[in-house]
């Protein structure tokens, strides 16, 4: 028996070749599609499962809600949780910290960068890396030992097999010798960790050494982890740890006001597992993902996969009627209606199934250009731990009978004696043409939403890259490092080579560069306010707004002109060591941005020159200001950032980024004069240089590759719908044949029968117009609302998606119309 279904299957397939080839082919499309969308999203929801234990391992992570500010979610946390919230919860097994840094080591004695996390040895306990090389009872005995990956092995001694090996970490009177202590495989891709190193963090020489504004409750430049003890609730630490933050954080004095940063910061347990999908992105090791976007790219594969349903589903109710004489003749020879049902559904299991075939070759041919396209480790496998084959398995049954249960049914209800008795070769169920009409508006409302969705999602990937950024983006060079100048003590011989170089017209420096992601926000409070805001205060030299290009809207730049000008620190924080008065009682001047002023309540930026602020520099005392200048507000950041209250100070030995200004047909060229003055003055350093708009264009390289891939996507779903519409028009031209013979004798045109033809199908396409618009813009308006500069979001993606359906639609169908009006109508009558 089953070996006839199978034959008779066969058989209805190739008895129409062009209906078995959208159906199988457009089925394919949509199957490898979801698939390979599907990989994707179990990628970025696997993020740190591969920690053992991962469900008892959270990080710190501290969120400000500063005033003045907006919400700033990190996943650093401030320096004395390590020594503090483990005696607060008996819940926490185990506590870590990790510091991030960058190391120079030399290889062949060319200086290399080297990125490092400074850890304890709670850290390998909680993480349990492989390694290769060494134990890790032995790996980290001291400051002086070194953990390596294998890539960092291998691109810094040629081979793994580095234990023992010494490395030269540092550089000039920093430099000293560490110690391999053991080697470890390379992180999984889905890790929020980034690093090539581990180095022993020193409690004791930290303490020491490190200013006490790096220790305090303010700092944000280290990582902490916990190891919840079994059965702990998580959410119950969570719940407690705002009456521990007001316990445990000190009560300040700023400026005659008593102040607790647990008023403004709020600590929170992050699973690992959460980390890359959270809500806190700031100062992430690698680059997360938003869990929206994730949950846009199931949507659409499931919205694809729905779509070639819909055409499997269209296709085989319409060609199930032309079988009907089939049935009838089958239930005569006394075929149950169970039979039926199953011959039907098992023949369009048979579809399904070779579509699937196709699908998985689709999806292991092109899922390698996807992982490269979208920097992603994407895997593709059938069996073990995460294997696709239960899914596979489940979608085939699926679709199989969701194409197949609906025309299994309807045609075994025929009723033998009619369909004989009228000798019809053909029949349609009741019903069935309403249905694929509600199939083809949900299909085209998919499409259209989709067509709509692209046009916004890509302009507003164009707008970010483009929009103004308040200074002159084009002909900036920013090199990082530029800290080692000021503590070299050369760096007026440096600018003066820099600036000597062919093209280059202005050189300058500041701890605010372009995409920049550090924060430095300090208190400022104008006379008389009731509160204190909070602003970013960033260090630059007196060239720094004018090589930007910023646009001064009233008052003066810093200089060395008048001293007040100059952040000069006295006692063993000195860049210049100066006797005499503080900061504080000396005061100072200082430029802030239009936000700033705004903030401060004066709108006319004229007005601001001469105001009299108090700034908290180095989070000390609140340190009297005088505004002498404000500039235009700038968006240094991302486009989802609000633009923020800035004030420059006029600080060298607080700036780490050299920015150059250039004017030149060659910028290579110059980029390479400049990278020559630096080996000249700083050989024991790596030169980390790039143009501004190449910084720009990474910082969205991620969202403008989602994007494409969105648009990919998008394409292919509409390919998949004009393959269906392709065959359901073919179907209702072959059906109506002795109708438009008909037409044809009576007198009927060409241009009448396809018009005729074009508004059966042009009415779908208006109503799915009426569904997909309302709902495409209310999700395209959420998703803008995430970005701080975003484009209008006006009708014209709509109207356009709109028309591209109904040109699509008119085309194919007018297309099939004209083909079948041309018939001669003796033909057509012969029909049947």
């Amino acid at each position: 028996m089953w070996r006839n279904y199978l034959i008779v299957g066969f058989r209805a397939l190739t008895k129409n070749k062009t209906y078995a080839f959208i159906n199988i082919f457009g089925l394919a499309l949509g199957l490898a599609a979801c698939l390979a969308l599907l990989v994707y999203v179990r990628y970025e929801t696997s993020y740190d499962n591969w920690v053992p234990d991962s469900g008892r391992l959270f990080q710190v992570q501290a969120t400000w809600h500063e005033v003045g500010q907006p919400v700033a979610a990190n996943q650093s946390s401030p320096f004395p949780v390590h020594e503090t919230i483990a005696a607060g919860f008996p819940q926490i097994e185990a506590v870590s910290i990790a510091s991030p840094g960058r190391a120079v080591v030399r290889r062949q004695g060319e200086p290399l960068y080297l990125e490092t996390l400074s850890v304890d040895p709670a850290f390998l306990d909680m993480f349990e890396f492989s390694f290769v090389r060494g134990t890790k009872e032995r790996a980290l005995p001291n400051v002086n030992s070194v953990i390596l990956t294998e890539t960092e092995a291998v691109r810094l001694f040629g081979t793994v097999d580095a234990l023992g090996r010494t490395l030269t970490v540092g550089s000039g009177e920093t430099a000293r010798d560490g110690t391999v202590t053991g080697v470890i495989r390379d992180l999984p891709r889905n890790s929020h960790l980034e690093f090539g190193a581990l180095f022993r963090f020193d409690h004791v020489g930290y303490s020491a050494q490190v200013p006490a504004e790096y220790r305090s409750w303010g700092s944000m430049g280290q990582y902490h982890y916990v190891k919840l003890r079994r059965g702990a609730d998580a959410a119950a630490i969570n719940a407690a740890l705002p009456d521990w933050e007001k316990r445990v954080i000190p009560n300040e004095v700023v400026d005659g006001r008593p102040s607790s940063r647990a008023d403004i910061m709020d600590l929170r347990l992050v699973n690992v597992s959460d980390i890359h999908l959270g809500e806190a992105q700031l100062g992430a090791m690698r680059p997360g993902n938003d869990s929206r976007t994730v949950a846009t790219f199931t949507i659409v594969a499931l919205l694809i996969l729905a779509m070639a349903s819909i055409n499997f589903i269209n296709l085989a109710t319409a060609r199930a009627g032309q079988r009907a004489r089939e049935v009838a003749l089958r239930k005569v020879v006394g075929a149950s209606r169970r039979q039926l049902v199953v011959q039907f559904v098992g023949e369009s299991l048979l579809v399904t199934g070779l579509a699937m075939l196709i699908a998985l070759a689709i999806v292991e041919l092109g899922l390698p250009y996807l992982s490269a396209y979208l920097d992603a480790d994407l895997s593709f496998h059938y069996l073990g731990a995460g294997g696709f084959l239960p899914h596979i398995i489940g979608l085939v049954l699926i679709v199989g009978a969701a194409g197949g249960l609906y025309p299994a049914f309807i045609l075994s209800r025929f009723q033998p004696s009619r369909v004989l008795k009228a000798n019809k070769s053909s029949a349609e169920s009741t019903g069935s043409g309403r249905l694929r009409t509600a199939l083809v508006v949900v299909q085209f409302a998919i499409s259209i939403g989709l067509i709509a969705s692209t046009w916004v999602i890509w302009s507003q990937t164009e707008y970010v890259q483009n929009v103004d950024p308040g200074y002159d983006r084009e002909g900036l060079i920013q090199v990082a490092g530029a800290w080692r100048f000021e503590s070299g003590g050369n760096w007026e011989a440096a600018r003066r080579a820099f600036a000597s170089v062919p093209g280059v017209t202005a050189v300058a420096r500041t701890n605010l560069g372009v995409a920049a992601t550090n924060k430095t926000i300090l208190s400022v409070a104008a006379p008389g306010a009731p509160d204190q805001l909070n602003m970013g205060v960033y260090a630059t030299d007196p060239e720094f707004l004018s090589t930007m290009g910023m646009r001064l809207l009233a008052g003066r730049t810093l200089g060395e002109r008048f001293a007040n000008d100059r952040v000069v620190r006295a006692g063993p924080e000195a860049t210049t060591p100066a006797p005499g008065p503080t900061l504080a009682q000396r005061g100072l001047n200082i430029v802030v941005n239009r936000r700033a002023a705004s903030l401060l309540g004066i709108r006319d930026p004229a007005l601001a020159v001469g105001r009299q602020v108090r700034v908290g520099i180095d989070g000390g005392d609140m340190v009297p200001s005088t505004i002498v200048g404000v500039v235009e507000d700038t968006r240094i950041r991302t486009a989802r950032d609000e633009i923020e209250p800035l004030v420059f100070t006029f600080d060298p030995g607080r700036t780490n980024q050299l920015i150059l200004r250039y004017r030149s047909n060659d910028p290579a060229l110059v980029l390479q004069g400049v990278q020559g003055v630096w080996r000249r003055f700083l050989a024991d350093a790596p030169f980390e240089g790039a143009f501004a708009e190449d910084l720009i264009a990474e910082l969205y390289e991620r969202e403008r590759a989602r994007g494409t891939v969105f648009a990919g996507f998008a394409v292919l779903a509409v390919i998949i719908s004009c393959l269906g519409l392709f065959g359901l028009a073919a179907f209702t031209a072959e059906r109506r044949t002795k109708e438009i013979g008909i037409r044809k004798v009576l007198g009927a045109k060409i241009r009448h029968i396809v018009q005729l033809l074009a508004w059966q199908f042009s009415k779908p396409v208006v109503i799915a117009n009426l569904i997909a618009w309302p709902v495409a813009w209310w999700a395209m308006r959420d998703w803008l609302n995430t970005f701080d500069a975003r484009v209008d979001l006006g009708p014209e993606p709509f109207l356009f998606a709109g028309l591209i359906a109904f040109a699509i639609a008119i085309g194919i169908i007018s297309g099939h119309a004209f083909r079948v009006a041309r018939t001669n109508p003796i033909v057509a009558l012969r029909y049947e």
